[in-house]
């Protein structure tokens, strides 16, 4: 497996990862999950695919694609559009509680990370584990490379537990709420946007 990264203007150098990953949207969050987003018979596909997102994919020795997620800095403008949290906030989409934070994040310190999926295929629990990891290790070299220092997510509950095990320290930033869409709680949660060596070695040193 290997993690690749890329935005718009050089999406045509991992071939069609990036298609094959909105079809990989489409099959979880609109034929399994029925959430009520943009799609057609082949992807998933809305507003925040646009020139502001970032992406960080799992592909296995095949290139075929196992996993991914999308970031964007909650600065980002895009037409009408911000980002997906503050949109809800603000009123432009009904699908998200407008009070899912108590205040409204801008700042170009701070990625909002979105449409995380891993492949039914993929059923190995460690394996799974391997994705979610690869795909944050990406996420947070992105962000820090635009600096920003935090990542936050809209996620299932289940992704909280998840990243306190691969040692990100996630915290929640608000209450969960029930999606009407499929029945799962959803909360905001955050992590520092370290890499995990390098706050490792941190807290050693800190610790000699």
């Amino acid at each position: 497996m290997k993690n690749v990264n890329f935005e718009l203007s050089n999406v045509h150098l991992h071939g069609s990862s990036f298609y094959d990953y909105l079809s990989l949207r489409k099959k979880f969050f609109v034929d399994t999950l029925h959430w009520q987003i943009p799609h057609n018979a082949d992807v998933e596909m809305d507003q925040y695919d646009n020139p502001m997102a970032r992406y960080s994919l799992v592909l296995d020795d095949d290139g075929r694609v196992l996993a991914g997620a999308r970031g964007m800095s909650t600065a980002a403008h895009w037409g009408d559009h911000t980002y997906m949290l503050k949109d809800a906030m603000t009123g432009k989409l009904s699908s998200i509680p407008s009070d899912v934070l108590p205040d409204v994040i801008e700042s170009p310190k701070i990625w909002e990370c979105t449409r995380l999926v891993i492949s039914p295929e993929v059923k190995s629990m460690r394996v799974r584990t391997q994705c979610l990891d690869l795909i944050v290790e990406g996420l947070i070299g992105m962000a820090n490379a635009e600096g920003a220092d935090t990542l936050i997510s809209l996620s299932n509950l289940w992704l909280l537990r998840a990243l306190k095990r691969l040692g990100y320290g996630a915290e929640l930033l608000g209450d969960p709420y029930e999606n009407s869409d499929d029945g799962h709680k959803y909360a905001v949660m955050a992590i520092a946007a370290r890499h995990k060596q390098v706050a490792n070695t941190a807290l050693h040193l800190n610790a000699a």
